[in-house]
């Protein structure tokens, strides 16, 4: 199971990274999608929607769905903040190819961009070694 130890996760298998290139001193910008682990429970992904580009949503709070040959998950915001963007590459409108997220789920198959609003809500994600326990169990 490929667990990059430079993400931070949540119990809802979302991974979120801080993206220092496209941060200032006062906006934090991340990528957030979901892990190796959930992809694979999850099978083969056939469609991502995610309509709340623009929306200033809550940690916790659904942004999405993915959708796989025989199920539907909610996807989970890990922090709060503004959605910036959805991954074209996967989104129905643009390449269409959802299956990046089965392929590359720490790569080109990230899901969202989003401007945190509450960086300290990062503290309580977890750790590479404590989601390995979580889904360890």
């Amino acid at each position: 199971m490929n667990l990059p130890t430079d993400l931070l996760y949540t119990n809802e298998h979302e991974w979120i990274k801080i993206d220092d290139e496209a941060s200032t001193d006062d906006k934090t910008i991340a990528v957030v999608g979901i892990t190796d682990f959930a992809q694979s429970e999850l099978g083969d992904l056939v469609y991502v929607e995610v309509d709340t580009v623009g929306e200033i949503l809550s940690k916790d709070e659904v942004f999405g769905t993915v959708e796989a040959v025989k199920t539907t998950s909610d996807l989970f915001m890990p922090v709060s903040g503004t959605i910036l963007e959805f991954n074209d590459s996967i989104s129905e409108s643009g390449g269409d190819n959802p299956a990046l997220i089965n392929e590359d789920p720490y790569g080109e198959g990230w899901i969202i961009k989003i401007e945190l609003s509450d960086p300290a809500e990062l503290e309580e994600l977890l750790s590479a070694e404590a989601y390995q326990e979580l889904i360890s169990e």
